[in-house]
């Protein structure tokens, strides 16, 4: 265990599985005590996870660390309320939200979608980051000491993709509503920054990943010539939720094997 996130009460959303699973146990490792939450709290099927017969929770209190469970639908203003109202209860106070429920949606092309593939989007990828910030600012502003907003936003945030609209689209929601909750909320000493993946290793992305026409000609565009893994998110998250990172603000981190720097592979 280390100390560089000691006795910061930290939430992280779709934590039950991927990125977000890997981040909270990161963070606890570091001393944080985690507010685990998700819409089920078993790992989602498929994944690449060592200890996936394990909960987030019990993963992390092996561990010796310390964390609770707390169900949440991001999508419904008053179960993000509650995880928030959940945590100060549990632990005292909030000092990091990371915003990292997401889902994906791909394979057609911008004409041959349909409303609910672009409403679910929107609904988990935008407004639950809405919803999530709105909440800990809330509570960030009651404290009176300042906090600290981590969103999992991708690439797709910063680019586009073909045959993911809908999924790019509500990322591009989630990187503009981090530059604006940084520059409105800077001033109480409210840090917000986005990390931007490209693809990972998790359950979400175990098709692309097994299908090996896809891999070859994905990792073939990447400079570092590799998939990203959890760690590498969990890391950078790690960071950014101390107190080591105090004067970035307001920024979209790559965390990407240099994908955003060309379209050739060489």
């Amino acid at each position: 265990m280390g100390n560089r996130l000691e006795d910061k009460i930290i939430v992280v959303t779709g934590a039950s599985s991927g990125l977000g699973r890997g981040i909270a146990k990161a963070c606890a490792k570091e001393g944080a005590k985690v507010v685990v939450s998700d819409i089920r709290e078993e790992p989602t099927a498929g994944g690449f996870e060592d200890d996936a017969a394990l909960t987030t929770v019990q993963s992390i209190r092996d561990s010796g660390g310390e964390a609770v469970f707390v169900r949440c639908d991001v999508t419904r203003s008053d179960q993000v309320a509650h995880l928030i109202a959940e945590a100060v209860k549990t632990f005292g106070r909030l000092d990091v939200m990371v915003n990292n429920a997401g889902i994906f949606r791909a394979g057609k092309r911008m004409h041959e979608f349909g409303e609910a593939d672009l409403d679910v989007c929107f609904e988990v990828n935008a407004k639950g980051t809405f919803f999530g910030s709105q909440e800990a600012v809330k509570q960030f502003l009651a404290q009176g000491d300042g906090g600290n907003i981590i969103n999992i936003v991708s690439t797709a945030g910063l680019q586009g993709h073909p045959n993911q609209s809908v999924y790019n689209i509500s990322k591009g929601a989630q990187a503009n509503l981090t530059r604006c909750l940084a520059i409105e909320y800077g001033k109480d000493q409210i840090r917000v920054n986005g990390i931007c993946p490209t693809y990972a290793k998790t359950a979400l992305t175990r098709e692309l990943f097994n299908d090996e026409d896809f891999d070859s000609s994905f990792t073939e565009s990447i400079p570092l010539k590799r998939w990203g893994e959890v760690e590498d998110v969990a890391n950078l998250a790690v960071f950014l939720a101390s107190d080591e990172s105090g004067y970035i603000h307001g920024d979209l981190i790559k965390v990407d094997g240099g994908e955003t720097l060309s379209r050739y592979s060489v």
